[in-house]
């Protein structure tokens, strides 16, 4: 079920391989400071449907490791971008649905031009943002020395979920995270625009918005006006999910996700 591979730069990647060969393949993605574990539930349940199921864990999350030096360069979205496209290429998948979460989707958005992504399905990702450079790298690191990493991971988690179940995997999987690797990449994130990408996409598209997401639904509004008029766009809504709704609301997040893939990408019957 793992795999690993060495990207073109060198850096180690894991990926986990379920489901049957030969079955559409479906992409479970994960965001910043998360990790392939997110989706264990999920990808377990893809499988005994009957789809082929690739969940990675970005370079300097989970298993996979960190380039050294550490730099925003090798932490670029068109770099994580690469490697998604040579985990497809090491996994022999040249079409995939891809289902990404936050920063999971932002890297199918850089890689909407490549037609390798059949579909597209998003939660707590917003399409475009800008903010200060400045700030987001400087936040993770002073919090990082004032509360260390069971403290930082014990707050992000509450504050990204309600639900206990949910909180206790966060906070375990956040524990791991190295602090270093997301502040690079929260300096990474703060300004990038994938409107004109996704608008002249002409694969489905799903974006879930969860209604306990206040951060990212803030960002939503314009990549939401500009893609409602889309034909092969598809909102739907989860109001009590947050940002990891696949693990707070779980029957709405799989029950729209499933429904969109029956109609993209049927799994084979069994």
């Amino acid at each position: 079920m793992e795999k690993q591979f060495l990207a073109s730069d060198g850096t180690r990647l894991v990926y986990d391989d379920l489901g049957p060969a030969g079955a559409p393949v479906v992409v479970l993605c994960h965001g910043l400071a998360a990790a392939a574990r997110q989706f264990a539930a999920d990808a377990a349940l893809l499988a005994d449907l009957g789809y082929r199921v690739l969940v990675p864990d970005l370079r300097g999350h989970g298993r996979s490791a960190s380039p050294q030096p550490l730099k925003p360069a090798a932490f670029a979205v068109p770099r994580l971008a690469a490697d998604m496209r040579e985990t497809l290429d090491h996994a022999g998948a040249s079409h995939v649905q891809w289902v990404g979460n936050s920063l999971g989707g932002i890297v199918a958005l850089e890689m909407l031009g490549d037609g390798r992504l059949a579909s597209l399905a998003t939660f707590g990702t917003t399409y475009a943002i800008h903010l200060p450079r400045i700030g987001g790298h400087h936040l993770i690191t002073a919090s990082h020395r004032l509360l260390g990493q069971q403290g930082l991971a014990a707050i992000t988690a509450m504050r990204t979920t309600r639900d206990p179940a949910a909180r206790r995997l966060i906070e375990s999987i956040l524990r791991d995270a190295r602090h270093d690797v997301t502040a690079i990449l929260a300096g990474v994130l703060t300004d990038y625009d994938y409107l004109d990408a996704a608008s002249a996409a002409r694969i489905p598209i799903l974006m879930l918005r969860c209604g306990r997401d206040p951060l990212v639904n803030a960002g939503l509004t314009r990549t939401i006006a500009i893609m409602r008029s889309k034909s092969n766009f598809s909102l739907v809504e989860i109001p009590t999910g947050g940002h990891c709704a696949n693990l707070d609301a779980t029957d709405a997040f799989r029950a729209a996700l499933l429904a969109f893939l029956a109609r993209v990408s049927p799994a084979p019957e069994r």
